[in-house]
């Protein structure tokens, strides 16, 4: 219950830790966003509302906070986090069938190479879109390692990713986040930010299965 709360009221908790310790805030933001998405026993952390409310927060001269600093700190997070990710996945990838993650699941050859296939194929796209979908953006990095998904091919769309993800929500806080109904509704803008963030996916499967229905 802890957690859900501090999500829904993520604003009111960014706010006292920053009155008790100012920019430290920035650390805090870094290691959220890193952990979210550099941790596969951590997706529950807020990701996309914690930009929004961090640019909502810069935009109150009261804060001291720089939305440009914000931004490229969270880009890096993003990034060593998707990284750190990937070569998790690539590293268990590599010990072959068998292997164990958390000594629960087991990883089959099967897996690896359909994991391959489809990464080499649909990567790209997977991981950008991934990167707006709640838990999606802490799987998806990890499973492209285990996929083996060419390191090239991986970064160049991860840095798109991070680099949309991040500027976008966190301007958009910015812009809006004082507005004074979004303030004293903050949690509602949660769910809102939630559910349009799981569009990608609706899309994707109404997408998947009119394929289906025509072939």
């Amino acid at each position: 219950m802890e957690i859900i709360d501090f999500v829904l009221h993520i604003d009111k908790h960014l706010e006292a830790f920053i009155s008790s310790y100012g920019t430290l805030v920035y650390l805090l933001l870094f290691l959220i966003v890193f952990c979210e998405t550099g941790l596969v026993v951590t997706p529950f952390l807020p990701g996309d509302s914690l930009l929004f409310a961090a640019g909502a927060l810069a935009a109150n001269p009261i804060n001291n906070l720089n939305v440009g600093i914000i931004i490229v700190i969270l880009i890096i997070a993003a990034l060593l986090g998707d990284n750190t990710n990937y070569f998790i996945g690539k590293f268990l990838a590599q010990k072959g069938e068998g292997a164990k993650l958390f000594g629960i699941f087991t990883i089959r050859k099967d897996y690896l190479d359909k994991t391959h296939t489809f990464y080499e194929k649909n990567g790209p796209r997977t991981i950008i879109l991934a990167r707006f979908v709640p838990i999606v953006r802490t799987f998806a990095p990890f499973v492209a390692g285990v996929g083996s998904m060419t390191y090239s091919k991986y970064i160049t769309y991860c840095i798109a990713g991070a680099i949309l993800w991040v500027t976008l929500l966190t301007i958009t806080g910015y812009a809006f986040g004082n507005i004074p109904w979004i303030k004293q509704n903050f949690e509602l803008v949660v769910f809102g930010i939630i559910l349009v963030s799981l569009l990608p996916i609706v899309f994707e499967f109404i997408k998947n299965k009119r394929k289906q229905t025509k072939s």
